[in-house]
C-alpha cells in the first residue's frame, strides 16, 4: 500500500549564482507517473525502517543517480497531509504525510544528474523560476512556505 509510512522529497539547492536566489533540482516527470508531465522534486514513498531523510535521499539517489555524499541535509519540514483514506484511491494508505527535506550539495554548485526511467528530464532551475514550470499542484502548494524556510537557512 503506497504511503503507508509517509512519503518525502529531497528539495536539493546549489548556492552557485545569484546570492539568496539558489537553483533547485527539479524533476519533470514521466507521464506514467502520478501526476506525469508536470515538474516536482525527487522523491517518493518511505520504507518501513527509514527516517524521512532517508527515504528523501534514497529516492533522490535513485531517481537522478546521485552520490549521497555530496548532499548535506538541512532542514525538513510536513508539507502536506495528513490526508484521509481515499475509498476511490484504495492503493493510497490513509494518514500519511508528505515531508520536504531541503538540502544542498556539498560542492556548493550543481551536481551532474542522470534520470531514470520515472523523469523526462532533470534540471537545476532557479528558486526564483519555479513558478514558471507546470508545477505538480501539491508541491505548487507547498512552494511558499518552502521558500520562506529556504530565506530562513539563508541559503
Amino acid at each position: 500500500m503506497w504511503g503507508r509510512f509517509g512519503a518525502a522529497g529531497l528539495m536539493l539547492l546549489a548556492a552557485e549564482g545569484r546570492e539568496g536566489d539558489p537553483l533547485v533540482l527539479m524533476q519533470h516527470r514521466a507521464l506514467w507517473t502520478n501526476n506525469g508531465g508536470t515538474w516536482a522534486l525527487p522523491g517518493g514513498a518511505r520504507d518501513s525502517h527509514e527516517t524521512v531523510v532517508e527515504a528523501a535521499v534514497r529516492e533522490t539517489v535513485e531517481e537522478c543517480s546521485l552520490e549521497p555524499s555530496l548532499i548535506e541535509v538541512l532542514h525538513e519540514q510536513v508539507t502536506a497531509g495528513p490526508f484521509p483514506a481515499d475509498p476511490a484511491q484504495p492503493e493510497l494508505a490513509g494518514g500519511w504525510t508528505y515531508t520536504t527535506v531541503i538540502a544542498r550539495t556539498t560542492t556548493g554548485g550543481p551536481l551532474r544528474t542522470f534520470p531514470n526511467e520515472e523523469s523526462v528530464e532533470l534540471r537545476w532551475v532557479r528558486l526564483s523560476e519555479l513558478s514558471d514550470l507546470p508545477l505538480m499542484p501539491a508541491f505548487a502548494e507547498s512552494l511558499p512556505e518552502l521558500v520562506q524556510a529556504i530565506r530562513r537557512l539563508s541559503v
